[in-house]
């Protein structure tokens, strides 16, 4: 463990001794920004302007800016990490965030563009009673936001604090406050245009940067993908076990169920994740709507596919002592592994390090932007608008209310972020998609397709599965009884599970269904077959 200390050391040490050049790429990436985000601020006039970038981003601006709100530093730096640490296993996470788009762009991409207006509650709400179903929806859209915020906010703590050398923990918590105050700022002046500028200009940058390393690991192996993996296999001291699964999810049964409950919440999350949402009104129409998932299932999936030569890189050629010692959790496996292509005492290693960790914490800063606005979007549209003030809020107070509720978020993701600044980013955004798919997945396929769905069964599957996904993690080895848990110290968790989705999403499922059956309330067939034809024909969308 010595060498892999001293090796992390001197990774710092290098970045310290070129600290000019990375502070400078940090600032230009975020004086850049914040130009664009003053900018889409003068452009933004009105409500849908504000939530919706006035819906005129074309198929192919907004499937970039989908993939830059989606990959995110789960995805760059949780993955790597998982991957470099548990090498087949971890990769399953790859495979799990790009096939959930299949039942995003078949069930939900379409009929919710063609349904709402600028938020999910708009389309529980169409053929509900307002206010609860509102509410409901408002409460779930943050807590999910908040969930995935954390991952986020995590991984900025990381990157930065590697960079910057920095190892106390009021140092990292300040890391972490920067990044809040930098996503107030984005939200709160540019709204969905700054916040879609900024996300498809990300978009390139991780694309370009991950390209570059995995180019220059297999130039290291000479194109030869079977020589990487057995470098990997052998560096990692696991040997052929590293290549087959099992390493992680499979040496005990409570294992093997936490596989599958990992696996259904990826798959099934990203069709209920508010931030991913709200993307589909940015377009003109539900046309655009679809190809704009085309679009993005393309780039992701080309992203994901060269997550194996980060992770499997990274693998091969630093010691998994050495990445843990950085970081527990992996997060810091793709900087390093840039160090260790460029050199780890040369200039070359220093200038790839600050540009794949610039490259980070832009795609930090971008999602982090795009969950703030979809959370404080929904608070102002759903609760503050229609719940609070029944209707009668004009635009501009609509708007200033979702201003102060990004304040709010940020505060509050801050303190979190804090909290959660050792946990694998990859598996705090796991838990994210579970709780989207226990509260938010089942209300909205119940509204668009099942003809007897009411308020009472919409209330019944957001707040039990809300509840239920919630409780078990905080009873679960993620918060609690782990020396990786949130709080490593104490141990009050009973749940074995460290995702909840195998429980939670069937329970969001039946509670929608119950709620149904035993509610009194006679659901209005005139309206759901208004939704129906809205949703699949788009007549009458906005």
């Amino acid at each position: 463990m010595s060498l892999a200390i001293t090796q992390v050391q001197l990774a710092a040490g290098e970045a310290s001794e070129h600290r000019p050049l990375i502070i400078s790429l940090f600032a230009v990436f975020v004086v850049a920004t914040l130009v664009i985000t003053v900018w889409a601020g003068r452009q933004t006039k009105s409500a849908a302007d504000f939530y919706a970038g006035g819906r005129q981003f074309s198929a192919f601006q907004n499937g970039l800016a989908v993939s830059g709100d989606y990959m995110s530093a789960a995805s760059f730096l949780g993955i790597a990490g998982a991957i470099a640490l548990f090498g087949y296993d971890g990769f399953l996470y790859s495979i799990g965030f790009l096939v959930a788009w299949l039942v995003a762009l078949l069930l939900v991409a379409e009929p919710l563009r063609n349904s709402g207006r600028y938020t999910m509650g708009d389309v529980l709400a169409y053929r509900m009673r307002q206010r609860p179903v509102r509410t409901a929806a408002g409460a779930s859209t943050i807590v999910v936001s908040i969930f995935y915020l954390l991952a986020q906010m995590a991984g900025a703590g990381v990157l930065v604090s590697l960079l910057l050398g920095i190892t106390s923990d009021g140092g990292k918590v300040a890391i972490v406050a920067l990044v809040g105050v930098l996503m107030i700022v984005y939200v709160t002046i540019g709204g969905m245009k700054g916040t879609t500028w900024v996300q498809m200009i990300k978009a390139v940058l991780l694309i370009g940067g991950t390209i570059l390393i995995t180019f220059l690991v297999l130039l290291k192996f000479n194109f030869n993908v079977s020589d990487l993996l057995g470098s990997a296999a052998d560096n990692s001291g696991k040997g052929k076990s590293f290549l087959e699964p099992g390493l992680k999810y499979g040496a005990t049964s409570t294992s093997k169920l936490d596989f599958i409950s990992l696996g259904i919440a990826l798959v099934l999350g990203t069709a209920g994740l508010p931030h991913i949402l709200i993307r589909f009104y940015t377009v003109p129409d539900s046309k655009a709507a679809r190809k704009s998932v085309n679009w993005a299932i393309g780039i992701i999936g080309g992203f994901y596919l060269m997550t194996i030569a980060l992770g499997f890189g990274a693998a091969a050629l630093i010691k998994p002592e050495e990445i843990i010692a950085s970081n527990k959790a992996g997060n810091t496996a793709a900087p390093l592994l840039a160090l260790h292509l460029g050199g780890v005492d040369s200039t070359w290693g220093a200038i790839l390090l600050a540009t794949i960790s610039a490259v980070a914490f832009a795609t930090i800063l971008a999602v982090v932007a795009g969950l703030t606005l979809a959370s404080s979007s929904s608070f102002a549209h759903d609760i503050y608008a229609n719940v609070i003030r029944k209707g009668t809020a004009t635009e501009k107070e609509e708007v200033r209310a979702a201003r102060y509720a990004t304040i709010a978020i940020g505060v509050v993701s801050i303190g979190l972020g804090a909290l959660a600044r050792d946990l694998n980013v990859a598996g705090l955004v796991a838990l994210a998609f579970a709780v989207a798919a226990s509260a938010n997945l089942p209300t909205i396929l119940y509204s668009l397709f099942w003809k007897r769905f009411t308020t009472q069964g919409a209330l019944w599957s957001i707040y039990g599965g809300l509840v239920t996904a919630v409780g078990l993690v905080l009873f679960s080895p993620v918060v609690s009884g782990k020396p990786t848990s949130m709080f490593p110290d104490v141990d009050f968790h009973w749940f074995p599970l460290e995702n909840p989705g195998l429980i939670s999403i069937p329970v969001g499922f039946l509670l929608g269904w119950i709620g149904t059956l035993v509610s009194k309330e006679e659901p209005d067939a005139g309206k759901y077959a208004e939704l129906e034809v809205r949703s699949l024909t788009g007549t009458g969308a906005h």
